[in-house]
């Protein structure tokens, strides 16, 4: 499991990083908790943690590997 800390404000924000991680990590195995103060991505997946904060970045926000 990966954590990374986000700049995510809010529901649209997180539809934006989740058509982003489509194809790279199935639905399932991610979350973005908005209610943390470092709007904190899960990613139960074994992929790069490059690759989701690459995925993060093109869906116009940022992200930094906890």
């Amino acid at each position: 499991m990966m954590k990374f800390r986000t700049n995510a404000k809010c529901s649209g924000c997180v539809a934006a990083i989740g058509s982003k991680l489509e194809g790279l990590v199935d639905k399932n195995d991610w979350s973005v908790d908005l209610n943390s103060p470092d709007r904190v991505l899960t990613v139960n997946a074994d992929v790069p943690a490059e690759a989701v904060i690459a995925a993060v970045k093109e869906a116009g926000l940022k992200a930094a590997l906890l």
